[in-house]
């Protein structure tokens, strides 16, 4: 039995020339370029790679990182959170951010905004407002960050963390204030309803590091309080250790029940020492270094495939994003999947093994008198290659007859 047999899909594809006649009886060389999974990292350093001001050597290291992030990834998150995404009010990094999703839309990469509300990382300016404030301005931004970035991003966390976010009390900030006011559902309603007039195609995620019944029960009353929720995004950042298999099918069947995409929206694994037991919270562990080790990174390597292999072998989970991609980001833990100077480790070229070999198709086939021939394999973007001629379709659950007309030189 193919336990990813879910991810795949049989068509017929016609391979004819601009004229309609057929390439008859020939070989044709068809390969998966992107797969329909989402395959994804968070990308936040990519607007200084574009910034022209940025260093010459500094930008030059991007640039590497660049280059072995996207011959992974198909599906980047980049930041709007509002506290630094717009620090002082009405000045925003719009322009920077823009640039960014230009560039990914460019190379192919699909993208998601995150997030558009949150209680953590927003902006101090709000403090003064009273709630009706608070609220109004938060629909704006909304309105205002989903439309300008329309032609780019077609999927949002649109809200953070709100199982905790009205009893939330690490720091002051207006978003718990509000919460606290108007209740869980009636404020994941208005943000979600603003966020879907804005953009009615777009795909609008709920997002929680809280996997118990209290997501369960959260996502119940949101969707029976008619909350456009499109995907559930689930959280993982495994800083104190793997949760372990039995862990994530738990997860897995407490929210496949609601019959929606699941998405693994941050996931991280330590290559270095798990942060101890006792700390209840993450923010709170602070060391002055944070090394990878061998043993670690040999550690990381098989979490990550066993639960990326167990994800993609669950027909509702569509996406995973690793977070972070090098280390030394968030919290300064080893959690990337490239070191410090950008050198790949074992999980890295694990991940890549998977997503380019063991999940890869790429197959030689044959052409009948009409030009026809059948392509059994992972769904995704295509290339379709004959005579030294390409062209392109898309592998979908449709499973129907694509028309193929190569006209681009293999060079």
């Amino acid at each position: 039995m193919d336990r990813y047999a879910h991810r795949k899909s049989t068509c017929r594809i016609r391979l004819v020339e601009g004229d309609g006649t057929p390439f008859a009886g020939r070989k044709v060389t068809v390969e998966l370029k992107k797969h329909e999974f989402k395959f994804g990292c968070n990308i936040f350093w990519l607007s200084a790679m574009l910034d022209p001001a940025v260093p010459t050597e500094h930008r030059a290291k991007l640039e590497k990182m660049w280059e072995s992030w996207s011959a992974l990834f198909n599906f980047g998150t980049l930041p709007f959170y509002q506290g630094q995404y717009e620090r002082t009010e009405g000045v925003t990094r719009e322009e920077s951010t823009l640039r960014a999703a230009r560039f990914l839309k460019e190379n192919n990469v699909d993208m998601k905004g995150h997030p558009l509300c949150w209680h953590t990382v927003s902006a101090k300016w709000l403090l003064g407002r009273d709630n009706k404030d608070v609220l109004e301005n938060q629909l704006s931004r909304i309105c205002r960050e989903v439309t300008a970035f329309k032609d780019y991003i077609h999927m949002w966390d649109v809200i953070n963390e709100v199982v905790i976010m009205p009893v939330f009390d690490r720091e002051d900030n207006a978003i718990t204030r509000l919460c606290a006011e108007m209740g869980r559902v009636p404020l994941v309603k208005a943000v979600f309803d603003m966020a879907r007039r804005m953009d009615p195609d777009a795909t609008l995620l709920l997002n929680d590091f809280n996997t118990s019944d209290r997501y369960r029960e959260l996502i119940a009353d949101c969707l029976a309080a008619d909350v456009p929720i499109d995907v559930i995004g689930i959280q993982s950042h495994q800083h104190q250790g793997f949760w372990g298999l039995e862990k994530l099918h738990e997860v897995l069947e407490r929210f496949e029940t609601f019959g929606l995409p699941l998405h693994f929206t941050e996931n991280t694994f330590v290559s270095g020492d798990p942060i101890p037991p006792h700390i209840t919270d993450l923010n709170d562990w602070r060391v002055d270094e944070w090394p990878t080790t061998p043993a670690g990174e040999d550690r990381q390597a098989r979490d990550l495939l066993s639960m990326v292999d167990t994800l993609f072998a669950h027909p509702k989970v569509e996406a995973f994003t690793n977070w972070d991609f090098a280390d030394g980001a968030w919290l300064g833990a080893p959690s990337g999947l490239v070191r410090k100077d950008g050198s790949h480790k074992p999980a890295y070229d694990a991940l890549k093994q998977r997503i380019t070999q063991d999940w890869h198709t790429k197959l030689t086939l044959t052409t009948d008198e009409n030009g026809y021939c059948e392509v059994t394999g992972f769904r995704g973007e295509y290339e379709a290659v004959v005579d030294g001629l390409m062209g392109t379709f898309t592998l979908d659950k449709s499973g129907e007859d694509k028309t193929v007309l190569p006209c681009w030189l293999v060079l």
